[in-house]
């Protein structure tokens, strides 16, 4: 029975929708985020130190290892095989940073196969150098 229809099809379902209950819930909802909302943005507010001071201009070393399209291995530009690399890699300093410069068409297990030899050597900062695009 619907109430506020004076009309002969009283007996009828009503096809309309109710929107008191959906607005109950949003209004939750509203309540809740609105409560909410400043406890996830507590912070702790400092005053850091002011300091001038200037960035470390000391670059440790950079060793570029290149990988040509047929698995060939280039140390520096210098031809180099496998065994050499091991040694090398074992030789560098701890802060040396190793490049590996891949084709892309070089078969990923060589690329791979390079970086574990570095990372079995002791070498901690590896990179690989991609061609941004344009």
């Amino acid at each position: 029975m619907s109430i506020g229809h004076f009309d002969k099809h009283a007996d009828e379902p009503v096809a309309e929708i109710n929107m008191i209950p959906l607005v109950d819930v949003m209004l939750v909802l509203l309540v809740i985020f609105i409560i909410t909302a400043p406890v996830l943005t507590h912070a702790v507010k400092i005053d850091l130190p002011k300091a001038s001071s200037r960035p470390n201009t000391v670059d440790p070393e950079t060793v570029t290892v290149t990988i040509d399209r047929d698995g060939r291995l280039y140390w520096n530009d210098e031809p180099a095989q496998d065994a050499v690399l091991k040694t090398r890699f074992g030789a560098l300093p701890g802060d040396t940073v190793v490049q590996v410069r891949a084709d892309a068409a070089t078969p990923y297990e060589v690329i791979a196969r390079v970086l574990s030899t570095a990372t079995h050597a002791g070498v901690s900062r590896l990179g690989l150098v991609t061609d941004p695009g344009s």
